[in-house]
């Protein structure tokens, strides 16, 4: 019987606190709750749930204490370190037609620093190695993939595009490869929203890194040029390139507790509060600059339709708003006031209905330009992201028309987590068979 049947069937307060204890001995406390929730939305009426309910809403706000594993962070952070800074050697540059384009590292550095991020979460008491090991070997392979598969291209200028390509689609991958492990065997919806908050609260921190690092580079560099003292290229490059590598394994050792699954981890306290507040304040700011900027678009109609850069900031864009949207979005709305909830549910719904009508009309442009001007390797992976993001914006519109005040955020929670399976698979789709179609 599984824990709903149990809490629909039992009327038993002894019943019920005895099947929660159970549930926390066998690590199972998430599945109890979301019980509880699923139990408590179809019989609100009923008192014992919920008095269950607002128990496990506050025990749940409640801090997580926890221990970083400094050692293992640290050792792990700067061998991953000196391979950044490693490959970061001239010798290492992607030559196309007989000239440097690209660094190596810019292509293969989130696949290396996945395994690195995986060898912290098992250090830090996620007991799987066999499957780090397994997903790191994936990742690897993906990320040297490319540096074989661009010499299928025979145009040079199609190689480029492919290679700047890479950089965003391996870094995707490479996420998602973090999110398979910790994902395995509790891959619901709670779990999947928590572990898209979490990668935004780690993307928001290593950049609050990258920002520190940058002040203490150029302030290393400041000191030795008062004493006329030029710095080796050879130390520029550990103080830069081996300080980048720090930052992905140092940033998930802070944020992320690796002994709890992703829906128990802490989001109430700390730099997770003020993200949650900092995206709801730019929620009706993102608002505003969409309703102005809809206005404009009958005077510049024809603007993305003759000018490539205007495409690529429309897409950046979806890609920004869809990130507000689910950084917006309450993990537990139960601890928001009632009014704050309504007038949250309005906003995020707002700005998803705008979004999609800028985005259809940014696919219509890649369509005629792709009409007029032929399919090309970037046109395809644009008109791809366009499809799936703009799919992920009306799967929750269209959950938000059946969904009521108390099962909204679960069900925008539900579309983020659909959406996740096909950034994975259109971002394979991409570095694996570019090179083959564009032959």
């Amino acid at each position: 019987m599984t824990y709903l049947d149990r809490i629909r069937t039992s009327a038993d307060p002894e019943a019920l606190e005895q099947a929660y204890r159970s549930a926390v001995k066998s690590g199972e406390d998430a599945a109890f709750t979301g019980a509880v929730e699923s139990a408590y939305a179809e019989t609100p009426d009923n008192v014992l749930l919920g008095a269950w309910h607002y128990r496990l809403a506050y025990e749940l706000a409640q801090p997580a204490r926890r221990a970083i594993p400094w050692l293992a962070a640290i050792v792990l952070a700067a061998a991953n370190g000196l391979i950044f800074w490693w490959l970061s050697a001239e010798q290492y540059m992607i030559r196309v037609d007989g000239g440097g384009h690209v660094p190596a590292l810019l292509i293969v550095w989130a696949p290396i620093g996945a395994v690195f991020v995986m060898a912290l979460l098992v250090a830090g008491g996620l007991h799987r190695p066999k499957l780090a090991l397994l997903l790191g070997a994936i990742v690897v392979a993906l990320g040297a993939y490319p540096l074989w598969a661009r010499t299928l291209i025979g145009d040079t200028t199609l190689q480029r595009h492919y290679l700047d390509q890479m950089i965003p689609h391996l870094a995707l991958l490479a996420w998602s490869t973090v999110g398979i492990f910790l994902l395995r065997g509790r891959a619901d919806t709670p779990n999947r929203f928590a572990f898209l908050i979490k990668s935004l609260e780690i993307f928001i921190m290593a950049g609050l890194f990258a920002i520190a690092g940058g002040i203490f580079t150029a302030i290393t560099a400041g000191l030795f040029e008062a004493l006329a003292v030029t710095l080796p290229d050879l130390v520029l490059r550990l103080i830069v390139f081996g300080g980048v590598g720090l930052i992905p394994v140092l940033a998930v050792a802070v944020i992320y507790d690796p002994g709890a699954a992703p829906a128990e981890q802490s989001f109430d306290e700390g730099l997770s509060k003020v993200i949650a507040t900092l995206m709801r304040v730019l929620l009706p700011l993102t608002l505003i600059v969409l309703v102005v900027y809809l206005g404009f678009i009958p005077f510049r109609f024809w603007e993305p339709f003759q000018n490539r850069d205007v495409l690529i900031i429309y897409n950046a864009m979806l890609f920004a708003v869809i990130a507000l949207l689910v950084g917006a979005t309450p993990i537990r709305p139960e601890t928001l006031a009632p009014a704050l909830r309504v007038w949250l549910r309005r906003g995020l719904i707002a700005v998803a209905l705008l979004a999609t009508v800028v985005s259809v009309y940014a696919l219509a442009a890649i369509g005629y330009r792709t009409w007029e001007g032929g399919i090309t390797l970037n046109r395809l992976a644009i008109i791809g992201w366009n499809v799936i993001n703009i799919g992920i914006l009306v799967g929750l519109l269209a959950r938000q028309v059946k969904a009521d005040g108390r099962t909204w955020a679960t069900s925008m929670q539900a579309a983020y987590g659909v959406g996740m399976p096909l950034y994975v698979a259109w971002a394979l789709f991409v570095v694996l068979a570019m090179p083959w179609l564009f032959r």
